[in-house]
């Protein structure tokens, strides 16, 4: 990863900054304002910053789920285009991750691609016996300080996240 970026939580003035990278890294302003729904409705637990020279060039979301267990969300995940493939995406998952074992979340999950977030320790059977409507071969489970409590039962995403995208 780029030496000189720092990883840290949000603050309310990074939110134009960040408002402006999931723009741009998804190309409509859909998750953008799904991150400020989850904001205004006290949903996002922590939002994450990878900042090089001040200048916001990753972000990370974890969000509340209801589930059998205290759980998040995890997404969007964005990385300007610039610094793609420098190992910030990464950084900043493993830095927010962290944090949520810190805090004493059981589990995380993620809806997104087995070959990346696999790395991270995400898995489909982890996710295999809960009801979500992202259930899916994509729909994946961390478990986080010890294995995930229950193996199956509704996973709900903030409400935010069943509104339509712009």
């Amino acid at each position: 990863m780029t030496e000189s970026a720092t990883l840290r939580e949000e603050t309310a003035e990074d939110h134009p900054a960040v408002r402006e990278l999931l723009t741009a890294a998804f190309e409509r302003s859909g998750e953008a304002e799904l991150v400020d729904a989850l904001r205004n409705e006290g949903d996002l637990v922590l939002g994450c910053v990878a900042a090089v020279d001040g200048l916001i060039v990753g972000y990370a979301a974890l969000s509340r789920v209801r589930a059998p267990f205290p759980a998040l969300g995890l997404g969007p995940v964005a990385v300007a285009a610039a610094y793609r493939c420098k190992g910030v995406a990464g950084a900043l998952l493993r830095w927010s991750l962290a944090r949520a074992q810190n805090d004493q979340w059981r589990g995380v999950f993620v809806l997104g691609d087995s070959a990346f977030y696999g790395r991270f320790g995400f898995r489909p059977e982890l996710a295999a016996g809960f009801s979500s409507p992202y259930a899916c071969p994509r729909f994946m489970a961390l478990a986080l300080n010890g294995a995930l409590p229950d193996k199956k039962g509704p996973v709900d995403y903030a409400p935010a996240f069943g509104r339509p995208c712009v």
